[in-house]
């Protein structure tokens, strides 16, 4: 990738982080707005409770990228799996017609991999428009992490696009904020040494990485 590209992968992130939060932080615009002009005690506490409720989704989200996308600077080499279970559980708590099944062996992950397992986690939640299960499930393996995200449901939302990111086939002009992510976790796989695959059909999206650790840094 050259600086260009670089560049221009940078502001796609940043135009994904910047669509995703315009939802709750004008939310919280209109909300206070409501409240300035609102005298009656009860329509006020249900602004505030809206206004509380878009502040946590604002924050959560924040949390989320800032570790899916962003160089986390807060945390070590590894992550506590108890961090990426948290913040995929808290994009999916308003969604009650999605159910998280974990299996992750091991207390900590490669900040690669937990890279690589949020936007897979973000994917799939993306393609179950009409709700259904997420099995997420991680584990280090003969010195490389194995990651699957199985996401299944009555009709999954699948950009094809997104595919081509994953797998390295999409040409760097065709990137856009929409595979953005996708096309940063397969740079991150390819430069560690290892791979993203996916696999669909109508009714699941099965998304799956390995990625060799440095030696030193498995625990």
């Amino acid at each position: 990738m050259n600086d260009q590209d670089s560049i221009d992968l940078a502001a796609m992130l940043c135009s994904r982080l910047c669509h995703d939060m315009l939802s709750p932080v004008g939310a919280l615009n209109n909300g206070l707005e409501l409240l300035a002009m609102e005298d009656d005690p009860e329509m006020r506490r249900n602004v505030i409770a809206l206004l509380e409720q878009s502040a946590r989704t604002s924050t959560n989200k924040l949390k989320f990228f800032r570790l899916a996308f962003g160089a986390a600077g807060g945390f070590g080499d590894r992550v506590d799996v108890a961090e990426p279970k948290a913040l995929i559980d808290a994009l999916v708590g308003d969604k009650d017609k999605v159910e998280i099944n974990w299996a992750i062996e091991g207390a900590n992950l490669a900040k690669p991999a937990v890279k690589v397992l949020l936007n897979f986690a973000q994917i799939a939640i993306d393609a179950l428009v009409r709700g259904g299960s997420l099995d997420i499930g991680a584990e280090v393996r003969d010195g490389a992490c194995e990651i699957v995200v199985r996401a299944t449901g009555t009709k999954i939302a699948f950009d094809e696009n997104i595919g081509k990111a994953i797998d390295g086939s999409l040409n760097s002009s065709e990137i856009s904020s929409r595979t953005a992510a996708a096309h940063m976790i397969h740079l991150l796989a390819e430069q560690a040494g290892g791979g993203l695959q996916f696999a669909r059909t109508d009714e699941t999206l099965v998304l799956g990485a390995v990625l060799p650790e440095a030696e030193g840094l498995i625990g």
